[in-house]
């Protein structure tokens, strides 16, 4: 028998960027406690589950989330007190039932997803589990492999780059740990090469570089040249992910990059883009590559690169099984991005994952720009054995305590823990040269 919810609160927080964001704290009679903060997005899908603020413009700019906090301690708190905590399934339940809206607009994504958390690592800790084999199980054991954000653009940064993140993903090292070393030596010699152009090297909301380049092919030069001067093989040991993040650049049927001279392209002048991009640079995943309502580009992206990369989903499912649905049927893609707070529950974020398993389609556990010092995501990812994660760069403290998390649990594992590359052909290292890219936008 489960233990019993004998309180739940829950206060204001900032969170990243230093806006409010809430942490939830639940209490069990048998004295166990699991706390929890939640995240927030910047680029959000507009079918997202709703992020409820309180739109009073004379505390923090109308982005308070008292009213959401109010909801936990009252609505909430009154339905869940009570009740066992486990499983976590019944507790979501209640949450979606008591909600009674389709995107969570009543309690707020934020309230319910708060609790629902607060709730998992409550019950965890009354089974003296590590949260990771609580959500998954005992043969939860593999790490996933990183996808780290080392050069900021679009609306995660003031700069000249359209493309949102430009990322390392180093699938070639043996464990996590060693995995980490090689993002770590990459984004200090980016750094130093960087600073030796005399480009910023000041960092956007996720802790990437933000320096103002010239075009997505500089980005990823410099890239390529880091990872090289660590001693590293390009496309071997680490390999590039791309999230345009097209939406935020998606204007009339066409995609403008307004940051880097304002030249629209079509659906097919994207495609074309990607292809080239793919063929000249170690690139193992590209995601939101289009508009979220743009699914004939998604599909015709999959048809065309989709047995040779990852073509990932974000905007265009927002962790919800009604889309990823939508999305198997017509072959959007080949993979999905699964944040927490799209949805609002621990729970349907399973069954998304569930739903992506089930299609033989990878799935990305995702932090959110607006991040905290919490870890859930760390565990989650090991929970659902899904091999990847983004979690940010290499600086930043609220994304460090994602990776750090991952070292430790590395640790408890032990010979146990595996750490496998989800990108099997990409076991050579790239010939990529120069020449080979022509100007892009």
């Amino acid at each position: 028998m489960s233990a019993i919810i004998k309180s739940i609160d829950a206060f204001e927080i900032l969170d990243s960027r230093g806006n409010p964001t809430l942490r939830v704290a639940v209490t069990l009679d048998d004295g166990q406690r699991g706390i929890a903060s939640v995240p927030s997005g910047a680029s959000t899908g507009q079918h997202e589950a709703l992020e409820l603020r309180d739109g009073d413009k004379t505390r923090y700019g109308g982005k308070g989330v008292l009213k959401a906090v109010a909801n936990v301690t009252n609505l909430i708190g009154a339905r869940l007190i009570g009740l066992q905590a486990a499983p976590q399934e019944n507790i979501d339940s209640v949450l979606i039932a008591l909600d009674g809206t389709e995107n969570k607009s009543k309690l707020g994504a934020n309230a319910t997803l708060g609790v629902s958390m607060a709730v998992a690592r409550a019950a965890a800790a009354t089974r003296a589990l590590p949260l990771y084999q609580y959500l998954g199980d005992t043969s939860a054991h593999r790490l996933p492999v990183p996808m780290m954000n080392v050069i900021n653009g679009g609306r995660h940064a003031e700069n000249s780059l359209d493309f949102q993140e430009f990322m390392i993903v180093p699938h070639g090292a043996p464990t996590f740990a060693e995995a980490l070393r090689y993002g770590a030596e990459t984004f200090h010699a980016l750094r130093a090469l960087l600073h030796k152009a005399g480009h910023s090297v000041a960092v956007g909301d996720e802790g990437g570089f933000a320096p103002n380049l010239g075009s997505i092919d500089e980005a990823c030069e410099l890239i390529l040249a880091a990872v090289r001067e660590t001693g590293l093989r390009p496309g071997k040991d680490i390999a590039l992910a791309l999230d345009p993040a097209a939406s935020s650049f998606a204007k009339d049927g066409r995609y403008v990059f307004d940051k880097s001279g304002g030249q629209a392209l079509s659906c097919e002048e994207m495609l074309e883009l990607y292809a080239r991009l793919v063929k000249a640079y170690p690139i193992v995943s590209i995601e939101d590559g289009f508009d979220e309502n743009d699914w004939n580009g998604f599909q015709k992206q999959t048809a065309m690169l989709g047995d040779r990369i990852q073509i990932v989903g974000d905007d265009l499912y927002v962790t919800n099984v009604r889309f990823i649905q939508r999305g198997i049927t017509e072959t959007a893609t080949n993979a999905v991005l699964i944040k927490l707070n799209q949805i609002g529950t621990v729970s349907e974020t399973i069954k998304a994952i569930e739903m992506c398993r089930h299609a033989g389609w990878g799935y990305v556990v995702s932090h959110r720009s607006g991040e905290t010092e919490d870890a859930f995501i760390s565990d989650f990812t090991v929970a659902m054995s899904g091999g990847q994660i983004k979690a940010g760069s290499l600086s930043r403290g609220e994304r460090l305590a994602k990776y750090n998390r991952l070292l430790e649990i590395e640790r408890e594992l032990g010979s146990a823990a595996i750490y496998a590359s989800p990108f099997p052909n990409m076991q050579r290292a790239s010939s990529h040269s120069k020449a080979t890219a022509e100007a892009d936008p």
